[in-house]
């Protein structure tokens, strides 16, 4: 067990057991993220397809300010800059 203490930080076999249970959790969250963010991405370029082939820019700035109000809205300035990274891997190549 002095593995799994040194492995969580925890200081009893209690915590370490409690740390380890919700670092696999949050694995698991952490997975549906990406493969949100990954459907994000498809979406993102269907919707740029389609603006591209009737004549817009592949990038619309008054969507992405919305987006960036609603992430920074719920959860304030790192909510900001979590859509950015977003908007960024939803641009795709320009």
């Amino acid at each position: 067990m002095a593995d799994v203490l040194d492995k969580t930080g925890a200081r009893t076999d209690e915590a370490a057991d409690v740390i380890t249970g919700a670092r696999e959790r949050i694995d698991a969250l952490d997975d549906r993220i990406i493969g949100l963010v990954q459907e994000r991405m498809a979406v993102s370029a269907v919707i740029q397809k389609a603006r591209i082939e009737s004549g817009g820019r592949r990038v619309n700035l008054s969507r992405e300010m919305e987006v960036l109000g609603h992430f920074s809205d719920a959860l304030g300035k790192p909510g900001t800059a979590l859509a950015m990274t977003l908007l960024e891997l939803c641009r795709g190549r320009i």
